[in-house]
């Protein structure tokens, strides 16, 4: 399966794109601003108007856009993706979205004749350039078998999870891991500033020990530096927990720190930090950071 359409160009969806044109594979591409496509068509990527056009003929499809809304309007909306699908056809939503939304493609792929996958992936903008990122995957079992060369191509921890809608689950398990956690690195230096400690000397301690996570080395350690630039941004992240959390009523399960982490974050993003990265959750505790 050689002919791919990638829809979604953002910060780690340009770098996924680009890891399958160096593979060989021969790509057509849409996203809503088109200059974003403008490096991958310099290496030989076909540009499409529409997402029904970038579907059209392929054997594969990857979307990687921002929410669940948008999910939903590339591939049931005007000149969505799903009108286009031929019989045998793959689509992949790597985005991370809603598993209700993950069945519903599903259903509508198999309608056609055509084979459906939820994709989500886990490790930022550094892991897409690094094509190192983790692959939550959810479908059947032998598509995902089918699957597995195009995804080793931008990832190297590829799961498989279940059934449909089990790959966008699994993120949310993620997410809602990783929101006490920064919650947590970003509470103890705020409690180190407070009570008088040296930053980096209380950084090089804890960072080695049993209370080190990604979150303290690789998210909050830019925030202590002064860099807010992200590699994950905020309201990314707050779409992700509304997701676990608005899935989570629908399972009977009450997540109280999710709650109070999206809370805080809610009150940056109102504060205008929607664009930064996660690790501008420091602010939230101390607004000199």
């Amino acid at each position: 399966m050689k002919k791919i359409g990638f829809i979604g160009l953002g910060i780690m969806g340009a770098s996924m794109a680009g890891h399958l044109i160096d593979a060989g594979y021969k790509l057509s591409v849409y996203n809503r601003t088109k200059s974003k496509a403008d490096e991958l068509l310099a290496r030989g990527a076909t540009w499409c108007d529409t997402p029904a056009e970038c579907a059209k003929d392929q054997d594969v499809v990857i979307t990687m856009v921002g929410y669940p809304q948008d999910v939903e309007a590339i591939y049931f909306g005007e000149n969505g993706i799903i009108d286009s699908l031929h019989e045998g056809e793959y689509i992949i939503d790597m985005t991370t979205s809603s598993p209700i939304l993950a069945e519903q493609l599903y259903d509508a792929a198999i309608k056609r004749g055509a084979h459906s996958l939820d994709a989500p992936v886990t490790g930022g903008d550094a892991g897409a350039r690094d094509a190192t990122l983790t692959i939550l995957v959810g479908g059947d079992e032998a598509d995902y078998e089918k699957m597995k060369p195009l995804f080793s191509v931008i990832g190297k921890n590829i799961v498989y999870e279940g059934k449909a809608g089990a790959g966008q689950k699994t993120k949310a398990c993620n997410q809602i891991a990783i929101a006490g956690t920064l919650a947590g690195v970003c509470e103890a230096f705020a409690y180190a500033k407070a009570s008088g400690l040296e930053i980096q000397n209380v950084y090089d301690a804890i960072s080695k020990g049993a209370a080190s996570s990604f979150q303290m080395t690789g998210v909050v350690r830019k925030g202590l530096e002064g860099d807010f630039n992200p590699g994950f941004m905020l309201k990314h992240f707050i779409k992700d927990m509304h997701i676990g959390d608005d899935t989570g009523k629908r399972y009977g399960i009450d997540m109280p720190v999710l709650k109070q982490v999206m809370r805080e974050a809610e009150m940056l993003e109102a504060d205008g930090n929607g664009t930064k990265g996660t690790q501008v959750m420091l602010k939230y505790y101390d607004s000199s950071f």
